[in-house]
């Protein structure tokens, strides 16, 4: 998948500047294709030159003249083709794994911590993921809603985004557990080693000299 397919299928929901399509990535594509605003205005460059999509000069009296985009014919071909098209497996490439992978040898602490943060991250996203299925469903239950939208992908991304924040809290709340477990079995063998090797020295110490040599 390139970053053009991504702007041309967000493209569908209809026109939108730069800045509307900077927020919609931040809100509801981020959770499957991550872009900075610099990428998505040359992106859109390339995609105007190509002739994918179209842009139109709006004025404003107030404020700097914006660009609104919207689909050609030949974007919407383009989509048609990429979709018939079988995508890449995905790869995962996470670092967080590469240290719970090596926590045993390394800093199990700090793992922890980075454990820990990132279901904070999965928390605050699945917050923003919910508060924007709220405003699609507007009242209405899921099926009701798929029934009657005009388009499901937005609500299906949706839905991946969701799953997959609640499985990195499911995943983080299960390592958590196993890691403050062997801490506290560590611990607590530690405790008993020490106490069994201060009963070792207290019986098998060197004995106190109490007494001289007998002189004759």
């Amino acid at each position: 998948m390139s970053l053009k397919h991504a702007v041309l299928a967000t493209l569908l929901e209809g026109e939108a500047s730069g800045y509307d399509l900077a927020k919609i990535f931040d809100v509801s594509v981020a959770n499957f294709w991550a872009a900075t605003p610099q990428q998505l205005y040359r992106e859109l460059d390339r995609l105007a030159e190509a002739g994918l999509i179209t842009a139109r000069v709006v004025e404003q009296e107030r404020r700097p003249n914006k660009r609104m985009f919207r689909l050609t014919e030949a974007g919407r071909r383009e989509l048609t083709v990429y979709t018939s098209a079988p995508p890449r497996p995905s790869a995962v490439r996470d670092e967080l794994l590469v240290q719970v992978q090596a926590c045993d040898e390394g800093d199990t602490a700090a793992v922890r911590a980075f454990v820990a943060r990132r279901m904070e991250t999965a928390r605050t996203k699945l917050a923003r993921y919910d508060r924007l299925r709220e405003r699609m469903l507007a009242g209405r239950d899921e099926e009701a809603y798929l029934d009657e939208t005009e388009r499901i992908g937005p609500y299906l991304t949706l839905m991946r985004g969701r799953f997959f924040e609640e499985e990195n809290l499911r995943w983080g709340a299960r390592v958590l557990a196993v890691l403050d477990r062997r801490a506290a079995v560590d611990a607590q063998d530690g405790t008993g080693r020490a106490a069994a090797e201060a009963a070792r020295g207290g019986r098998d110490g060197p004995r106190r000299v109490t007494g001289g040599p007998t002189l004759r």
